[in-house]
């Protein structure tokens, strides 16, 4: 009797499941891999697009822009100018891996490596995930999320709900606390929740905002300093703009507020995926590829299921060079995948160069507990710092330059030495930093004696000042949800000097359900 878990391309249900029962022995008894139980979907073309559309999210509210990105991945798939993912997997738990119904059956054992051993492993394991997302609740609260957008929408109008969500999603990249505050929060006791903040939050509104109307010259206030009002009721300076607004908002009516609080929910859960797109590509391309030649070599999978394989891990690893037209930056799968296997590597077989560079892991012998400790605990950025190796740069050919745009040519400003493979490092390192590649705004003051004009500041780094229609488009949506006057100064960190200015006007589209 044949020992492969199957021959050909066509699959039935327990073909998936043989598949996946013999790669979860491979991956936690011989890589030791812990995981979030796994449930896995098998879904057609048209359901991947709508997964594509609204983010990957197995239930989520209705928007006009899903259905927008939706039309236009299906008609670049239809034309044959796109493909599609052989799988979306949820940050959940159980963690939910959704496959294609077209895939091969070596195409779902591979993707059911990848997404429900590798990426499921990371979900569950790494720092950011665990300080930021709450995989136990998620489920429920998209549920609630949908539910409530749907009731809201019948009850003060699609067009009104549109208009809100327009405003939140123009916000949601600076909707997120950078920093932990505390731990996640119980996302599956929201529903309860909403209501119990809805009460409590109107009463601190109105007491807010009760003292703070201005007021004609000679009559009296009570005595509450600017100064107490924005630090402790405000909790100024702030830079998650949408927890701002849905805290402080004066005019925003309590459902609009709860709207405000899913979509910032949302963007907080996918923060940490932002941060860790390399490490977790390269994770799962890693595991993948050591369970499928794991089950080549003990006979599960045939010779012909292994050049399929190889084919297709061979494609999503390929790194084009920077000047083919392919080029369109680093493949995370291809670095990721590449620092992984150099990491094991380094610990069973290093060079000199090595031990100089990783003396903690150079020869250590356990390069699968290496990676795990690895994967757990460090985000891209920090891990390109500690890990890329001097070999691994002269393999992709690395090299630095400086672009200065006030001088003619490009200067090269790191090769191929002990000083050079240090400012890659960091250089490219810098490429995953959130604090280099997200514009830092944050809300500063409150004009609270006078017009209540809200006044934010963008420190511009190196005097990198933001896109000025982009600015301004979202710039409108943060002053139709404040109902005030909004100033935008960006600063230069260096001299504290005012580079540009941005201001805005609420229209009152959003606070009124009718438009007007």
């Amino acid at each position: 009797m044949s020992d492969l878990l199957f021959e050909g391309a066509d699959w039935r249900f327990d073909t998936i499941q043989r598949a996946h029962d013999a790669i979860e022995r491979v991956a936690l008894d011989e890589l030791g891999l812990n995981i979030y139980p796994n449930q896995i979907e098998v879904i057609s073309a048209e359901q991947m697009l709508d997964a594509y559309s609204s983010i990957g999210m197995p239930l989520f509210y209705k928007h006009w822009s899903f259905g927008k990105h939706f039309a236009r991945n299906e008609g670049l798939y239809r034309a044959g100018m796109q493909g599609l993912a052989y799988e979306i997997v949820i940050n959940s738990n159980p963690c939910i891996s959704y496959v294609m119904e077209e895939n091969t059956a070596t195409m779902q054992a591979l993707v059911i490596a990848h997404a429900a051993f590798g990426h499921n492993h990371f979900f569950k394991n790494n720092y950011l995930f665990q300080q930021w997302t709450d995989a136990n609740g998620i489920l429920d609260y998209l549920e609630f999320a949908k539910k409530y957008v749907a009731e809201c929408e019948e009850k003060y109008g699609e067009a009104a709900v549109e208009r809100l969500l327009d405003a939140a999603h123009a916000l949601m990249n600076h909707g997120v606390h950078r920093y932990p505050r505390k731990r996640p929060a119980d996302l599956r006791s929201e529903e309860r929740r909403e209501r119990e903040r809805r009460i409590h939050e109107e009463r601190i509104y109105n007491d807010l905002w009760r003292r703070t109307v201005p007021v004609k010259s000679g009559r009296a206030r009570e005595d509450h300093s600017a100064e107490e009002r924005r630090r402790a009721l405000l909790q100024l300076p702030q830079e998650n703009l949408l927890y701002f607004l849905e805290k402080t908002a004066p005019r925003l009516q309590p459902w609009q507020r709860e709207v405000l609080r899913i979509v910032r929910q949302i963007a907080q859960y996918f923060y940490p995926q932002g941060q860790t797109k390399l490490m977790n590509e390269g994770c799962a391309t890693w595991v993948h590829y050591q369970i499928m030649t794991r089950l080549h070599e003990t006979g599960r999978i045939s010779d012909g299921a292994w050049l399929e394989f190889l084919h297709s891990h061979t494609s999503v690893v390929f790194q084009p060079e920077f000047d083919d037209r392919r080029y369109s930056g680093i493949n995370p799968y291809a670095l990721g995948f590449a620092m992984m296997n150099d990491i094991a590597r380094i610990c069973t077989d290093p060079t000199e160069e090595d031990r100089t560079w990783f003396p903690a892991v150079a020869g250590c012998g356990d390069p699968v507990g290496t990676l795990r400790y690895i994967w757990a605990n460090f985000r891209d950025e920090s891990f390109i710092l500690q890990y890329l190796s001097p070999r691994l740069i002269r393999q992709f050919r690395i090299f630095s330059v400086i672009d200065d745009a006030n001088e003619p040519e490009l200067v090269v400003r790191a090769i191929h030495d002990e000083r050079g493979y240090r400012r890659i490092q960091q250089g490219l390192a810098r490429q995953y930093d959130v604090a280099w590649t997200t514009p830092d705004i944050q809300v500063v003051d409150v004009n609270l004696a006078g017009d209540r004009r809200l006044i934010l500041h963008h420190r511009a780094l190196n005097r990198v000042l933001l896109d000025e229609t982009e600015a301004r488009l979202v710039l409108q949506h943060l002053a139709d949800l404040w109902g005030y006057d909004v100033l935008l100064k960006e600063i230069d960190p260096a001299s504290e000097a005012v580079l540009k200015e941005h201001a805005a006007s609420p229209r009152g589209t959003i606070l009124r359900p009718d438009g007007g």
